[in-house]
């Protein structure tokens, strides 16, 4: 069934802001095999897909995200689903419509057991997770999520477990500095030119450095500033990217940046600011190791494939951290193997597929 589903998925064009075909089919295909389903509308984005299957002990939630990124140049397999060995590829194929595929699989074979041998089960599926998550959020925010005890994310991850990210602030610098005319520069303030100092410094900030999460990060993402005619340009502004530990929160990213340009001796005056999103911070999040439903998944994994998984930490952030963080709950991802994800030629390997979702159905059972 998980290759079958698989296939449709992949062959519905979903890029972030456009879910309406594939929620809808997703409903359906739930609506098919007898579920009661909701669909929690995520506005401009089609809805969120929520599913119940009632059981006893505890509750887990089982999450996939519908969307894409849109579609990049450079394929030369079909985008929209084509098999090659053990490789299916397609657009979504690993990120992450197998994992999805391989929850809807699981979650209707375990509706096939009676109530006592499985647990409380809440599927979801979600819009926007390559935006900003706001399907996550809606969801969250809906509590609807508020039984949970457990939440099984089916990102892409090799076939390893995932127990913890980085979290994400997008920050904005501007730079202030005084027009002159060009022929004159030293009468003004080149605001380009000082804010081009500033993040040419960035790699002098020192991080913090967590012991399962690493160190955090800086990527400058865009730098604009333009003269007014022939003039000395007095107002510059980047947007940054900065990857956070715990323990890095936004009030020492800020005075960090602050602090750098006196160290750096900037000319003008600097604001920091977050930019702005429609949804919460994206902040970083750790589930113990030996917490009582990572030890379930290993002898879950163990059964099935002989062995515990490697336990991996997010360098990037995803629809996980809200559920780590705001939903506040053990927040395990686990998915199959694949490759060139937001790229071309896009994949996943089918057999990996078929071991996840049986990994799946072993770690449901176990949490009777």
């Amino acid at each position: 069934m998980e290759f079958d589903l698989l296939k449709e998925l992949v062959s519905i064009s979903s890029p972030f802001g456009k879910e309406e075909e594939i929620s809808r089919f997703i409903a359906s295909f739930l609506e098919e095999h007898g579920f009661d389903v909701e669909l929690l509308p995520v506005e401009g984005f089609g809805s969120d897909v929520v599913a119940y299957l009632p059981g006893r002990s505890y509750t887990v939630v089982l999450n996939g995200h519908m969307d894409t990124v849109n579609l990049s140049p450079g394929w030369t397999r079909n985008p929209h689903g084509e098999l090659e060995g053990d490789r299916f590829y397609g657009l979504g194929s690993a990120d992450m419509k197998a994992g999805l595929a391989a929850l809807l699989a699981a979650f209707v074979e375990m509706a096939e057991l009676p109530r006592k041998e499985r647990p409380n089960i809440i599927f979801t599926a979600v819009v926007d997770e390559e935006g900003y998550s706001r399907g996550a959020w809606e969801l969250i925010r809906s509590g609807k999520l508020d039984r949970a005890d457990v939440v099984l994310v089916a990102e892409p991850t090799n076939e390893r477990l995932m127990l913890g990210a980085r979290g994400r602030f997008v920050v904005q610098v501007e730079v202030f500095g005084k027009k002159a005319h060009a022929a004159r520069p030293h009468e003004g303030l080149n605001s380009i030119e000082e804010l081009g100092r500033f993040v040419g410094s960035l790699w002098k900030i020192r991080f913090r450095n967590h012991r399962k999460l690493g160190v955090g990060s800086y990527c400058t993402l865009s730098i604009e500033g333009s003269a007014d005619g022939l003039s000395v340009p007095d107002y510059a502004r980047a947007i940054i990217d900065r990857h956070v530990v715990i323990g890095e929160d936004w009030e020492k990213v800020s005075s960090e940046l602050l602090n750098l340009a006196g160290r750096v001796k900037l000319k003008g005056d600097i604001r920091v600011s977050k930019f702005e999103r429609p949804t919460p911070d994206m902040l970083p999040y750790v589930v113990r190791e030996n917490d009582r439903f990572v030890n379930i998944f290993k002898s879950a994994h163990r059964t099935v494939l002989g062995g515990e998984p490697e336990i991996i930490y997010g360098r990037s952030v995803g629809d996980f951290n809200y559920f780590g963080t705001y939903l506040n709950k053990p927040t395990l991802v686990y998915g199959p193997v694949g490759g060139n994800w937001h790229g071309s030629d896009e994949w996943v390997s089918v057999e990996s597929l078929k071991r996840v979702k049986r990994v799946y159905v072993e770690f449901l059972k176990a949490l009777v």
